[in-house]
């Protein structure tokens, strides 16, 4: 008999940054509020996929007709929000976030030709050997499949303080989960990614601004070999051993990020 771990898509790239954070999470069950700038998040993604989830369906679309969506995101939100967590106001997340919504709309989306936005997947089982499987499963939260006449590419957008920088997109750290979502594609459709991934970022912090940044090659950090393995083989042996190493040096250890840094022994808390 076999115990399956049940994984969202979208989480999988948090296990290789912090394995001990995101087993608190993921395994154990550990909460917390969200932040301010993590809702605004929330709210600018559920904007963007329904303009372009509009586009896809052959709508015609305005950035302001996707407007109430953001807004009511933040407004009324599934999921708590501390609000004192940081300076940004709800206010102020809106400003933003509708900045940031029309700019993505009227400058990145005219880009594109999506064939899929937000994609539910097949469950993917990864057999880990002694009895232990993974299950990823959900969407492919926050992303397109996109399609130029000579292939198909993923894209998928990260907003946040850092996410442009010198007129780029961060891509750093975005590898492994991007490879796992060109993967849960290829599953899904039976069609194969041949294009680069684009990063799409959304700056939330001073003068809001958006970029696009490519990932090439993304699935290999995933796929091993006889002679080198990849991240899957060793989510494989975490899973398996049933440790999973923190990391005190990632720069989401906080209380502010992490659901199990007041009780994490590993964290460092020094200034």
């Amino acid at each position: 008999m076999s115990d399956t771990y049940r994984v969202r898509a979208s989480s999988w790239a948090s296990l290789f940054d912090c394995a001990h954070r995101w087993e608190g999470t993921h395994i154990l069950g550990m909460r917390m509020p969200s932040s301010p700038r993590a809702q605004l998040g929330t709210a600018i993604h559920a904007a963007t996929a329904a303009f372009d989830e509009a586009v896809l369906a052959g709508q015609a679309i305005r950035p302001v007709d996707v407007a109430p969506v953001l807004v009511d995101e933040l407004t009324s939100p599934d999921r708590e929000v501390d609000w004192s967590a940081d300076e940004l106001t709800r206010r102020d997340a809106e400003r933003i976030g509708l900045q940031l919504v029309t700019r993505y709309c009227l400058e990145i989306a005219p880009r594109y030709h999506y064939v899929a936005v937000e994609l539910e997947v097949v469950p993917w089982l990864i057999d880990c050997g002694g009895g232990i499987v993974i299950e990823i499963r959900g969407t492919l939260d926050r992303s397109r499949a996109r399609a130029d006449g000579t292939g198909v590419g993923i894209c998928d957008l990260k907003s946040g303080v850092n996410a442009v920088s010198q007129g780029r997109a961060k891509t750093k750290g975005h590898a492994p989960q991007i490879g796992t979502y060109e993967l849960l594609y290829e599953r899904t459709t039976g069609q194969a990614v041949t294009l680069p991934a684009d990063i799409i970022g959304l700056k939330t912090s001073g003068a809001p601004e958006v970029a696009v940044g490519q990932i090439h090659n993304a699935r290999e950090q995933l796929i091993g070999s006889d002679d080198s393995p990849g991240l899957m083989d060793y989510a494989a042996d975490m899973f398996r051993s049933g440790l999973f190493p923190p990391n005190p040096t990632s720069h989401l250890c906080s209380a502010k990020y992490c659901a199990r840094w007041r009780v994490c022994k590993f964290k460092d808390d020094q200034p």
